[in-house]
This record gives structure tokens, sequence and C-alpha cells, in this order.
């Protein structure tokens, strides 16, 4: 009988440390392999493994519709929070409909041109009476509002928890890591738990927006009371302040720009949700884009899509511009009567509307494009879809991508043993990370099998690693462009930020109109969400790779693609990898989303469960989103090297 020479540990301390974390893990397999394979002859996933939970949430949920009337806990709690969102939403949608078109319009352009000029203030009020041209006005006031609570609501909770977690080392500890998951987790992992407490409707859409669009807040804001400089910290103490006043006086006044940033990107991400909580009630702009998307009705879809953009892209200027302008001067003094000449100005404007009965955008201002857009489709399905002579259509490029990447794909990883995708697992968290990281993967992956929905979760992770794959292709490929040419760079600087800004539902109306429903497609709109970002990172990490080095490169007469090869790439590796990570976190939030559109898998399983009211089958499929979200990103994130037991 063979035996199994072990390495000795003096030896093993002399090998690379790539190959002695394989060197366990091969040995780890050695050990339980067999007896797995003796145990549980299937590659799939052993049934004797799996925990039924569709029982006791199925009761959960029946008690919880039950007793939402009657108990104490839905009464005086649950049911007071419901309220008081309701109310505040309603109050601010009717002050928007009170100011009128014309008292909206001034009121954002006014709050533009105090923030960052005239040109600002111009592209917004014609961002807003666009939305108003396209027959959308009372559907923007409506997301409008939402947000308005939403975001107000997330400031507030986000800037308290950073408080805690800036001024005390415990607590951002133990935050750290609950931020870090809630940011890689899909935007529809946040619906069911609400829906299960408080139903479909308004509050279960902005408590789930508050929710997602907390985090940025919260780690912004830690980040900014962390960073203070201390020797202005020490100043203030040495004159006697108290706690108070250091952080009032001082800390707050140098994190500004951290909580300008945590505000754009809180605003940001209350939009994207608020768009995708359509699907538990939100209305609004993603109402019309989920019912028209539901009956494949692109025209109507793209007439509720643009005001979305068009929404995104001006939020994402004004706080933008309040950022760039606290870099750019001293903060100047408040200048209280500007803010009071433009609410009186759109109080004398909402009136005289009033008087004029001008408040409703008029029927006659508006332009109906559905039916041209439509027609417009159709002609792509009969010309463009199929029968193109050499290059084929746009649905033969969606078939083939399915039948020469998806389908082998999720075959290939549906074919391996259930041992072998958490043994690769393993070894792709430990290589880049500790091994708390490659045991949390493990576990987020085994906890999937455990709840019964292995294969469509693998699945779902043959459409991200495919969306991943092109993606970081194109991304590098137009990362390195741009950041080796200047006027590549400035060509797509516009472009990027408009696509960083749009919100992930809106990316599924044109890949529907090119490609129709089905995997593909769902692939296809998670890679363009995905690109602008790769592109960015990529970019940003070779500009800022040292000059020095590359003189050197030069000097020794290194080409272009030498220098590229063998200086460039090695040196922005953390920029690279953070490309990756932040690629496959955006992939995977957009081919959930695709389940709408035919994505299948777990997307669709919580697409159907909230749909249908099966909430036991929308939490499963939610919680194995949850559990491949923190697998990829441990699999994808690199842990910095510091000393510890068994790394």
């Amino acid at each position: 009988m063979a035996t199994i020479t072990l390495p000795t540990p003096r030896a093993m301390r002399t090998v690379h440390p790539a190959v002695r974390k394989l060197l366990v893990l091969a040995v780890v397999a050695a050990v339980l392999v067999p007896l797995a394979d003796s145990r549980w002859t299937s590659a799939a996933w052993p049934h004797e493994l799996t925990v039924s939970l569709s029982a006791p949430l199925t009761s959960a949920s029946d008690w919880v519709i039950d007793n939402r009337d009657t108990h104490p806990l839905f009464l005086y709690f649950f049911g007071y929070i419901s309220n008081a969102v309701v109310l505040t939403v309603r109050a601010v949608y009717l002050t928007l409909l009170a100011a009128g078109w014309p008292g909206v319009t001034v009121l954002a352009a006014a709050v533009a041109h105090r923030v960052a000029g005239v040109r600002l203030a111009a592209g917004t009020a014609v961002a807003f009476l666009a939305c108003g041209v396209l027959g959308m006005w009372v559907p923007t006031m409506q997301t409008l509002a939402l947000m308005v609570v939403a975001v107000v609501a997330s400031v507030v909770v986000g800037f308290v928890l950073g408080l805690g977690a800036g001024l005390s080392e415990r607590l951002h500890r133990a935050l750290r890591p609950v931020l870090d998951t809630m940011q890689v987790l899909p935007a529809f992992a946040y619906l069911l738990p609400v829906v299960l407490v408080f139903g479909i409707g308004v509050p279960a859409a902005v408590l789930a927006t508050v929710v997602y669009a907390a985090p940025p807040m919260a780690r912004l804001t830690a980040l900014g009371l962390r960073g203070a400089d201390p020797e202005v910290l020490e100043a203030v103490e040495s004159l006697g302040a108290t706690g108070r006043q250091r952080l009032l006086t001082a800390r707050v006044p140098l994190a500004r720009k951290e909580l300008l940033l945590g505000l754009n990107q809180t605003i940001m991400m209350a939009l994207s949700m608020a768009v995708i909580a359509s699907v538990i009630g939100a209305g609004g702009l993603g109402d019309r884009v989920y019912q028209a998307l539901a009956s494949v009705d692109v025209g109507a879809a793209l007439a509720a899509g643009i005001p979305i953009v068009l929404l995104a892209v001006v939020l994402d200027r004004i706080t933008a511009a309040a950022g760039e302008r606290t870099d750019a001067r001293p903060r100047p003094r408040p200048r209280p009567r500007a803010w009071a000449y433009a609410l009186g100005a759109t109080v004398v404007v909402a009136v005289a509307a009033r008087l004029v009965g001008v408040l409703d955008w008029p029927t006659a201002w508006t332009l109906n494009f559905t039916g041209p857009v439509n027609r417009a489709v159709d002609w792509m399905t009969a010309h463009l879809y199929s029968g193109v002579p050499v290059v084929g259509g746009t649905a033969d490029w969606a078939g083939h991508f399915t039948t020469w990447v998806l389908d082998p794909v999720r075959d290939g990883l549906q074919w391996l043993p259930w041992w072998a995708v958490l043994l690769i697992v393993a070894a792709l968290a430990w290589l880049i990370g500790t091994w708390r990281t490659a045991l949390t993967a493990v576990l987020a992956m085994a906890a999937i099998g455990v709840l019964g929905v292995w294969e469509p979760s693998l699945d779902t992770l043959s459409q991200v690693l495919a969306a991943v794959a092109v993606t970081l292709v194109l991304g590098f490929v137009i990362g390195v462009a741009a950041a080796r040419s200047d006027r590549a760079e400035r060509g797509l600087r516009p472009v990027l930020d408009v696509f960083q800004t749009m919100p992930q539902f809106v990316y599924l109306i044109p890949v529907v109109a090119l490609f129709g429903v089905g995997r593909a497609p769902a692939v296809a709109a998670a890679v363009v969400y995905a690109l602008p970002a790769v592109v960015r990172i990529t970019a940003q990490g070779l500009r800022q790779v040292d000059p020095a080095a590359l003189e050197s490169a030069r000097s020794l007469g290194a080409t272009g693609r030498q220098q590229l090869w063998q200086v460039q790439l090695p040196l922005a590796r953390p920029a690279l990898l953070l490309a990756v990570n932040q690629g496959v976190v955006l992939v995977l939030a957009v081919v959930i989303i695709g389940g709408l559109v035919g994505g299948g898998a777990l997307g669709y399983d919580v697409a159907f469960g909230l749909a249908q009211g099966d909430l036991a089958t929308g939490l499963v499929a939610g919680a194995a989103i949850v559990c491949l979200g923190l697998m990829l990103d441990r699999v994808t994130q690199p842990t910095e090297r510091r000393t510890e037991k068994g790394a």
C-alpha cells in the first residue's frame, strides 16, 4: 500500500506561500474527498445535506399575514413605521404636485445654480422639462417623493452609524464586516424580507431603499471622522474644547468632503433601488418600466427609462459639484438669503402657475414616441434579429452565445462534483486572501447547497462567470487605451459618467430591444452595467504607476508594449484585482435582475416569489443570492497580508 509523505514544517516554510496553501488543501482533499465520494456518489449536492425551509417559511409568512392587523408588534411598532412612511411620502408628493411643474423646475434649477452655476442650472431645467414632454411628469414626482423620504432617512441612519464607528474603534470593527457584506449584495436580496414584514406597497419600498442606500453614508462618514488631521484635533483640544465641541467644530467640518461624497453615493443608490422596488409596489417611473418590460413594450419602457437617466444625471451632477466646490476653494460663509430667494421664487412661480391654471403638465405638450419606437423594434425584429448576410442577426448572436458559452459553462459547473466546487472556491479565496477568507467563502457556498438550490445557483454562477469574462476583456482593453492616450480618456469620460449614474433597471431596456428575452440579454445588460467601473479602475491604476519606474524602463530601451506588460501591469496589480472584484459584484447585481427578462435561475425565483406571493421560494432564492454574493466577493477581494496562524 502506497504511503503519503507529508512535507516537513521546515520544508513548508521554504516554499512559496501560494504553493504552501495549495499543498495544505491537497492534503485536506486527500483525506476528505474519498470519504465524501464513498458516502455520496452523485455530483449534485447530496439530498441528505439539504434542509427544506419551505414549510417553516410558509408558516412564518402565513403567521405574519394573519397577525399583521391584530398583533401588538405590528399594530404598535411596524404599523406606526408604515403609517409614518406613507404619510411622509404622501406629504412630499402632494407638495410637489402643489408646486406644479413650473415650481419644481424652478426650484431644481435654483438649487443647481446655487451649487454649480448657470450651465448646470440650465441642464437641470431642461431635464425636468423633458420628463414632462415625455408624458412622465406624475410618475417622476412619485419617484422623486419616495426618493426624498428614503434619502433623508438613509442619510440620518448612515450618519449616526458612521458617527459611532468614527468615534469608537470597537463599533468600527463590529460594523465593518456588516457594511462590507451589505455593499456586495444585489438589490433584489433586500426586497423579500421587508415584503414579509410590511407587505407590498410604499413602506416596504422605502425601507428596502433605506437599508440598501445607508451603508455608503455610514462608511464614508466613519472614514471622514477617523481621517481627521490629528494636529488640528490636538490644537482644538489644547484650547479646552469638550468632546462635543471637538466633534462639531473640528471633526465634522474636516470630514465635509467625505460627507458630501457619502450623500452623492446614497442618492444614486437610493434612485437605483427606488426603481427596482417597483416590483414590490413602489410605483413611479420604475413601475412603468417594469410593466413595459413584462409586456415587452420597448417604446413604453424607453419613455419611462429616459426620465430615470435624466434624474440620475442631474442628481449626480449637483451632489458631485458640491463636493468639487469643497475641494476647489475654502468653505464660504453661509448665504441663507440665496436659499431664501430660491424658495421665494419657487413659491411665486407655483402661485402664478396655480392662478393661470398650468400646475399640471399640458397634455398638448407631450411627445408620444412609443409607437415609432415599437415600429422600429418590429423592423429590427424583421430585419436584424436573424438572416443578416455574413454577420447574422442579434438573435443569432444571442443564440450562439447561449449555445457556445452559457450552456457549456453551466453544464460544466453542474457536472463537477459538489466537493470539487467547494475545493475550487477554497483554493481561489485562500490564494488571494487568508484562511478566514477561504472558510467564509466555502461556508457561503455550502449554505447554498444546504438551502436546496445548488443547480439554480450554479446556473446563476455560470452567467456571472461568462459576463465577468467579457467585461474584463473589454474593460482591460479599453482601460489600457484610456491610460495610454489622453484623447481617448477625454472622449470616454462623459460616456462613463453617464453610464455609471444609470440605475440597473434601465440597462434591461436596450438589450430587450436588441436581443429579445433570455439568458444572453441578461448577460449583455450585466456587461454594459459593470464595464464603466472596470474601465475606470484599470485606467486609474495604470496612470498611477510610479513615473520613475517607467522612466527607468524607457532608459533601458523598453518598447511601449514592454513597458505595459513588464512594468505597468505588474505595478497596477492591486487596482486590477479591485477591478475584478467590482466587476464581479456589479455583474451579479444585474444578472439577478435579468430574471425579469428571461435570465432564469435565482433571479427568476425571486421575481416569481414576489409576483405570486410565494415568499418561501423567494426567500430561499434571496438567501442563496446573499451567499453567492458573499462567496464571489471573498474569492475576488484581496486581503492585506498580515501575520496570522495558518495563513
